[in-house]
């Protein structure tokens, strides 16, 4: 699969983070396993949570991969 644009938004009042990629919504998530899964499920087959702490694909809104909400 070609290089897809990745954004993870600012944590919500809930602590999730919105995950984004090529224009869709992929789901909400709690941690780097979260986003790593919903990538995987679009297609990046190597992605796991260090390659998603690492990344330069994704763009980490509002902290980077290490901010979550309470």
């Amino acid at each position: 699969m070609a290089a897809i644009p990745v954004i993870v938004y600012p944590p919500d009042e809930d602590g999730g983070r919105r995950v984004r990629a090529d224009g869709e919504i992929l789901g909400r998530a709690y941690s780097l396993r979260d986003v790593a899964e919903f990538l995987r499920r679009a297609g990046v087959e190597d992605a796991d949570e260090t390659w998603v702490e690492m990344s330069e694909l994704i763009e980490w809104r509002g902290g980077g991969p290490r901010a979550w909400g309470q």
